[in-house]
């Protein structure tokens, strides 16, 4: 029965966890650009991975159980406009192949922008640039009318000025999908790889593993669809203690921390694995998107000004044969990331002519 090669799947991702989710979380971790949020739908969302199955073609990359047929001959490009003049992008193609399946080819890029190079005396030299790039090719295929299976592998290269670095990487996922109940699951292992060559001799860093568990559900008399992700599975306390912030809870007496109770602390530390979002469908030709990340809320804002820092919404056009979808992100009170993706399907100008002739 096909579903048993589903069920290996998943035990291999358990089984290689440990050994990898030691050190991934805030910096203890290379080519943290491997996750940045790579399609405005997703970005709308509130994170950075999606369990819905469709045609989106920018969903396989955080996704690649969700890569099917329907996304044969479609082409993907996104840009995001980021902080402090770094801008990043993706550009992707699907081909499907019979009896084997459909793959997604994707290139990934991040530009840090250049930089004034200087010696320690301040003395300026000249100017360098920075940046990190990976090419994606994925894999999916349904097994089973429920189950589908999917797998990235990652050619990654990193430059900052005379440094530079090479690695590879697999993402593996597993999809159950209810096509009749409009409800789809998915687990997923990001990023399980090694550094082939670091930037110094003899120090390797670990990629930023991350097991994540994501499901979605559309109301069957609405056009209205929710999406739940918990992420980092592999570590459950995503807390970072501010000195500043601890030594202004501390008890001047004493000498200890004040913490929160025992049901407060266990709430706020479950919900920082959480993302929750939601997307209407008004018309065949406009979608509305909304999400909220308390995990980057907590993480980002300043307590006495929250703002609508977590919060994200953006909004999807269809026009003639192009998808356009848009977003904005708030991950503080600086500013928030402008996401712009655009995909189209290629067998749908074929149709045309095809039709005309």
């Amino acid at each position: 029965m096909k579903i048993r090669y589903l069920l290996l799947l998943l035990f291999v991702v358990f089984l290689i966890t440990p050994p990898v989710s030691r050190a991934q979380i805030g910096g203890e971790s290379t080519y943290k650009f491997l996750n940045l949020t790579n399609s405005a739908r997703i970005a709308a969302l509130g994170g950075n991975y999606l369990a819905v199955y469709d045609k989106d073609i920018t969903l396989s990359l955080a996704n690649p159980s969700l890569i099917n047929e329907e996304m044969h001959n479609s082409l993907g490009f996104s840009f995001v406009n980021y902080y402090t003049g770094i801008n990043y992008g993706f550009a992707q193609y699907a081909r499907t192949f019979s009896k084997i399946g459909t793959f997604v080819a994707s290139m990934q890029f991040v530009n840090y922008g250049e930089f004034v190079r200087a010696d320690q005396t301040g003395e300026q030299n000249g100017t360098f640039t920075a940046g990190e790039y990976a090419l994606n090719i994925g894999w999916g295929r349904r097994l089973h009318p429920h189950w589908s299976i999917g797998a990235n592998l990652k050619g990654i290269y990193s430059s900052f000025e005379a440094y530079n670095s090479f690695g590879i990487a697999v993402d593996v996922s597993g999809s159950y999908i209810h096509e009749e109940g409009n409800f789809t699951a998915s687990l997923i292992a990001r990023n399980i790889g090694l550094q082939l060559k670091s930037y110094y001799s003899g120090q390797t860093h670990p990629l930023p593993f991350e097991l994540q568990f994501g499901m979605s559900k559309g109301l069957k008399h609405l056009p209205l669809r929710f999406s739940f992700l918990y992420h980092n599975m592999q570590k459950w306390d995503l807390t970072y203690k501010d000195p500043l912030v601890v030594a202004e809870n501390t008890d001047p007496m004493t000498g200890e921390e004040k913490k929160q109770s025992g049901i407060g602390d266990f709430a706020d530390k479950t919900m920082r694995h959480i993302v929750i979002g939601a997307e209407i469908n008004i018309t065949d030709f406009l979608s509305l998107r909304g999400g909220y990340n308390y995990g980057r809320r907590q993480d980002n804002g300043v307590q006495s000004k929250m703002a609508t820092v977590g919060l994200s919404w953006g909004i999807g056009i269809r026009v003639s044969k192009f998808h356009f979808s848009y977003a904005r992100s708030r991950y503080a009170l600086v500013g928030s990331p402008n996401y712009i993706t655009l995909t189209v399907n290629l067998q749908e100008f074929t149709r045309k002519r095809t039709a005309v002739n």
